[in-house]
C-alpha cells in the first residue's frame, strides 16, 4: 500500500458506509463527475480513504477520511478541483494517510494550531506577567498605549507560533511616517515575541524583529548655555516673587477687557519652582523627583534615595548641597509623605501635567522656547562633562543602566571638540609656514582664558 500503514486503511474501511460508490478518480472522472441536487462523493478504489465531493453548486472538492486511534472520524479537505490536479490531491492524501498510519491525526493537529495563542493573549501576558513586575508605572502606561494603539489592532488576531519576521518588517513600515515611533513599536514587540520562547508560546529560535532595520532617528541633545541659564535663573526668581506675565491672546475681542499688561501676572505655584531647580542640581527624572518622600531623604549624609537605573530598587544618592538646602527648606505637611505634595490634595504628589505646565509659563519668560524639563538633565551631565568627569562618573549620577546612554551626555558639548580642534590646526599651520607654533592648552581654552597673546 505504498507505506501506508495497514491500520489506517482498516480505519478507513470502516469509516466508509456499505454500498459507496469507489471507482478510480482520474481527471476525465472529475471533469465528467456531475452535479447533483444533494451533495455525493466518490471514493478511489486504488488509495483508501481518497475521495472526491461534489456540491449541487458544482464545486468539486478532495477529501481524504481517516479515523484516529481514539476512534475519531476525520474528514479533512485537500484542495478545490482546478486549484490542484487528482494526482497532486492523491499525493497529499497519501502522505496524510502514511501520518495516521504512524500514529498521527494531522486534521487533529491542525485544529491545535489554530487554536493556539493569538499575539493578542501574548500581548496580555507581556503587560500583567512582565511589565507591571519588572516596571516602573509610567514605563506600563506607555507599554500599554502601544499594544491598544498598534500592536493589537495590527497583529492581535495573529497566532504567536505563526508570527514571522514579515508579520513584524509590515508593522515597522505601517509606522514608516514616525520613524520614533516606530522604532519603539518594534522594540516592544521583540520583547514580547522574546519572552514568548521563554515561556514556550513558540520555539526557541531567531527572534522575527531581529532583522527588522530600524529607522535612523536623530537625537535630541538639548543643553542648556551659561547664558539661558542665567536667563532660566532670572525667570525662577520673577516666579517666586512678583510672578510671571498671563499668555495672553491679544486677537481675541475679550482681550480687551483684560487688565493694563503691565498688570497681567500672576505668582506661580513656589512648588513648581522647587521642582524646577531640584531638577536641574540633581539630574533626575521629573518623576523621581515629583514622586520624592520624605523617607527618601537622608540630611545626615546628603543622599537621596532616587530611583537605580528607572524602577529597579531605590539606592542612597549623593547630591549637591545645594539641592538638599532646597529640600530642607520645603515645609512638611501633616500627614502627607511627599516632599512636593498636591496642593489642596496633599496626600497625593504633584502631578506632571502642573509642573509641565508652570514650565510652560517659565521658559516663555526666560526665552526658552522648546526646552523641554527633560533638556535640564541634559543639562546637568553636560556640566558634569564639562567639570572634567569621565563617563563612567556620569553614568553613575545618572543612574543610566549602561555607558551607551551616558555617552550622548558626554559627546553633546562641541567645546573640547573645538579646542582640541584649533589645537591641532594652530600645530599644523605652524609647521606648513615654518613658525613655531602657539601652544595652548585645551584646558585654558575651555575655561575661556584670554590666548590672543
Amino acid at each position: 500500500m505504498d507505506g501506508i500503514g495497514h491500520g489506517a486503511v482498516h480505519r478507513f474501511a470502516g469509516a466508509v458506509q456499505a454500498g459507496a460508490f469507489m471507482p478510480k478518480i482520474t481527471k476525465r472522472f472529475v471533469d465528467t463527475a456531475a452535479p447533483r441536487a444533494e451533495r455525493w462523493i466518490a471514493w478511489d478504489d486504488d488509495l483508501p480513504g481518497f475521495g472526491l465531493v461534489v456540491l449541487p453548486s458544482g464545486v468539486k472538492s478532495y477529501v481524504v477520511r481517516y479515523r484516529t486511534l481514539e476512534g475519531r472520524d476525520r474528514r479533512p479537505t485537500i484542495g478545490r478541483h482546478g486549484v490542484i490536479t487528482p494526482d497532486q490531491a492523491r499525493d497529499q492524501a497519501r502522505e496524510i494517510l502514511v501520518t495516521v498510519g504512524r500514529g498521527g491525526d494531522p486534521l487533529g493537529d491542525r485544529r491545535e494550531k489554530r487554536r493556539g495563542a493569538a499575539m493578542s493573549d501574548l500581548f496580555g501576558r507581556f503587560l500583567e506577567e512582565h511589565a507591571v513586575v519588572h516596571c516602573t508605572p509610567r514605563t506600563v502606561a506607555e507599554y500599554r498605549r502601544v499594544v491598544e494603539k498598534h500592536l493589537r489592532p495590527m497583529v492581535g488576531a495573529l497566532k504567536v507560533e505563526g508570527f514571522t519576521n514579515q508579520d513584524a518588517r509590515r508593522v515597522h513600515y505601517a509606522l514608516r511616517a514616525t520613524p520614533g515611533q516606530a522604532n519603539r513599536v518594534l522594540g516592544v514587540l521583540s520583547k514580547a515575541l522574546s519572552l514568548a520562547m521563554e515561556w514556550g508560546m513558540r520555539p526557541d529560535g531567531l527572534n522575527p524583529c531581529a532583522r527588522v532595520k530600524k529607522y535612523a532617528q536623530h537625537s535630541r541633545d538639548r543643553f542648556l548655555s551659561v547664558d539661558e541659564l542665567g536667563r532660566l535663573g532670572a525667570a525662577l526668581i520673577q516666579a517666586e516673587a512678583a510672578g510671571l506675565p498671563w499668555v495672553v491672546d491679544e486677537t481675541k475681542p475679550k482681550a480687551k477687557h483684560l487688565a493694563r499688561p503691565e498688570n497681567r501676572v500672576s505668582p506661580l505655584d513656589p512648588t513648581i519652582v522647587a521642582v524646577v531647580r531640584l531638577l536641574l542640581l540633581t539630574g533626575a527624572r521629573l518623576s523621581e523627583v515629583t514622586e520624592l518622600q520624605w523617607s527618601h531623604v537622608d540630611f545626615a549624609t546628603g543622599t537621596l534615595a532616587l530611583p537605580y537605573q528607572k524602577g529597579r530598587g531605590r539606592r542612597p544618592h549623593v547630591v549637591a548641597g545645594a539641592a538638599m538646602d532646597l529640600v530642607s527648606r520645603r515645609p512638611r505637611v501633616d500627614g502627607s509623605p511627599w516632599v512636593f505634595p498636591r496642593r489642596g490634595d496633599p496626600s497625593r504628589c504633584i502631578s506632571r501635567e502642573v509642573v509641565e505646565s508652570g514650565w510652560s509659563r517659565i521658559r516663555g519668560f526666560a526665552g526658552l522656547d522648546g526646552v523641554r524639563l527633560h533638556d535640564l538633565r541634559h543639562t546637568f551631565g553636560t556640566t558634569a562633562s564639562r567639570s572634567g568627569a569621565n563617563a563612567f562618573q556620569i553614568r553613575d549620577s545618572l543612574r543610566h543602566a549602561n555607558i551607551t546612554m551616558t555617552a550622548r551626555y558626554v559627546n553633546a558639548d562641541l567645546d573640547p571638540q573645538r579646542a582640541l580642534a584649533e589645537a591641532v590646526g594652530n600645530t599644523i599651520t605652524a609647521a606648513l609656514t615654518g613658525r613655531k607654533a602657539d601652544v595652548v592648552s585645551i584646558a585654558a581654552h575651555r575655561r575661556g582664558d584670554d590666548v590672543s597673546g
